[in-house]
């Protein structure tokens, strides 16, 4: 039991650690180089499976090697001075193409504006990493394979139903919440903060321009549970502002 316990750990510690950024390096296996790895920088945003999902063009290099082989990886990594005492996490598996453009694009847009331009185009589409396997290194000494079922978050459809719905209420009517939130949890002034998505693990707010990451304490599954936590979060943001 104390093993399986670690096991979830290190997987939710992996998950929220590539939830916290936009940006990794896709390995695919060159078509052209018959089979060479051939690495490319490349923005993602997970859905809420915690696959990450890419938007490429069908004329892209990568894009053919996908379509001749689909396995890949896709290291995530801070921007370090000492990249190998950092944490980073590799995601191994198979990139799918996603059937419906449009089902994904807002969510995608939220995240990554500046990809508005390449959503519009008719030969850029979505393609999914479905985990397989994960490497996570979260220091030195602190290294490990964990298998996919252990960095899956938990099962939320009703949060994905209700995402839209609380982003829409969030940043209508609680943009003094979300202004508090980056003061109490990132220590940061903020003239404007929207909330671009949430999930099980937490949520995002593009805050005067950047992406801040808010975890929750406990996953939240419903959008009844997520209120809870924003609002336990809101009053924890006062309790602090008037000390």
């Amino acid at each position: 039991m104390a093993d399986t316990e670690h096991a979830l750990a290190l997987g939710q510690e992996a998950r929220l650690f590539v939830r916290n950024h936009q940006n990794g390096v896709l390995s695919t296996l060159s078509k052209r180089l018959d089979g060479f790895p051939f690495g490319s920088v490349s923005p993602y945003v997970l859905d809420h499976e915690g696959h990450p999902v890419i938007l490429i063009s069908t004329i892209a290099e990568h894009t053919r090697n996908i379509e001749a082989d689909p396995r890949v990886s896709l290291i995530v990594h801070p921007c370090a001075e000492d990249m190998q005492a950092a944490g980073r996490v590799t995601l191994v598996g198979r990139a799918e193409r996603l059937p419906d453009k449009a089902a994904f694009g807002a969510r995608y847009l939220r995240y990554l504006p500046q990809a508005e331009g390449y959503f519009a185009m008719h030969d850029f589409h979505f393609y999914r990493l479905r985990v397989e396997d994960v490497r996570y290194i979260g220091g030195f000494g602190k290294i490990h394979w964990i298998r996919p079922e252990r960095y899956a978050p938990p099962a939320a459809p009703a949060l994905a139903e209700a995402e839209d719905g609380i982003l829409a209420h969030m940043n209508a009517d609680h943009a003094h919440n979300l202004r508090a939130y980056c003061r109490h949890v990132h220590g940061v002034e903020v003239l404007d903060a929207t909330m671009v998505g949430i999930d099980c693990d937490g949520f995002d707010l593009r805050a005067d321009g950047h992406v801040l990451r808010f975890n929750f304490p406990e996953p939240v599954l419903d959008a009844e549970a997520a209120r809870a936590a924003l609002v336990e979060l809101a009053k924890q943001a006062r309790t602090t502002a008037s000390a």
